[in-house]
């Protein structure tokens, strides 16, 4: 079986946790433009923007539509914290 790196997603809003898990990649909208986020990625804070955070879990695509928010990425973990 394959080992792939895995990030933990943390994806909340004021009224809920839309999403607390492992994936293997994230993109996320942005202010200047959309970007991805894979293991080991340099520790970072960023605004975010209308659009979709996309995610892969077990090899499926996911995403969340959201409205603004922010987040923050250290050691493996993307938090973000969204208005929908």
């Amino acid at each position: 079986m394959e080992h792939h790196e895995e990030l933990h997603l943390i994806v909340v809003s004021p009224e809920s946790t839309l999403f607390d898990g492992k994936v293997e990649m994230v993109t996320l909208p942005g202010e200047v433009g959309s970007f991805t986020v894979l293991y080991d990625h340099a520790p970072l804070i960023s605004s975010l923007v209308q659009g979709e955070i996309k995610y892969r879990e077990d090899e499926l695509e996911k995403s969340i539509g959201i409205s603004s928010g922010f987040v923050e990425v250290r050691d493996n973990i993307v938090s973000a914290c969204v208005e929908i």
